[in-house]
């Protein structure tokens, strides 16, 4: 019996996974085809199309542009997160629930109004559009995001590795990063790279 649920388990998986992955391999095998149009029969392999796309400055500008603004804007937005919910895990703060509330509420507004809306406040402010401007609203649409992922895991059984590290001696921010830090490293990692997957897409804002 438990053999037959292993293999069941296992037919399960790769199911799940191919459904998952199969679109992406064939997507990336007909990027190889050498005709206009990725349909069967597959005529690769051939980098032509790799070769438009990188021979075209607009689109490798454009390219670099994305990345520049997806590394920069999950960075900031991955520090301010991990140091608004390190606040909120170890100290208290009056209205503790309204404040987190407040940094939550970008998550439950349309991503459209939150753009007009920082399309008008940097108007007001005289702030060009840029990169500068783009970078600053995928900050504001991710910074909730990484909060919420690593408030969550800052449960109590860090509290006591931190604090034996100040019984030992360790100043405050010795703690914080080579203890809370690195105990939160898995959480902080998927914070960022979910961040550049949405600033990646994300081209209202």
């Amino acid at each position: 019996m438990r053999q037959i649920v292993r293999i069941a388990s296992w037919i399960y998986a790769v199911t799940v996974y191919g459904f998952i992955f199969l679109p992406v391999i064939v997507l990336v095998l007909f990027s190889l085809q050498a005709t206009s149009f990725p349909i069967p029969p597959f005529t690769g392999p051939s980098l032509r199309w790799y070769d438009a796309v990188l021979s075209d400055t607009r689109l490798t500008s454009a390219l670099v542009n994305s990345l520049i603004v997806a590394i920069l804007s999950s960075a900031a937005a991955v520090t301010l997160g991990f140091l608004s919910a390190w606040g909120f895990a170890r100290f208290t703060l009056p209205s503790s629930a309204l404040l987190r509330g407040l940094i939550t509420l970008p998550l439950t507004v349309s991503y459209l109004i939150i753009g007009m809306g920082l399309l008008v406040l940097f108007n007001w402010a005289g702030l060009p559009k840029s990169l500068l401007a783009a970078g600053i609203g995928h900050v504001v649409i991710n910074l909730p995001l990484c909060f919420a992922i690593i408030y969550s895991q800052m449960g109590d059984h860090q509290i006591n590795i931190e604090r034996a590290a100040r019984d030992l001696g360790a100043p405050e921010w010795k703690v914080l990063l080579l203890i809370t830090v690195p105990v939160m490293a898995p959480a902080i990692f998927a914070s960022f790279f979910l961040s550049m997957t949405f600033s990646w897409d994300e081209f209202v804002i």
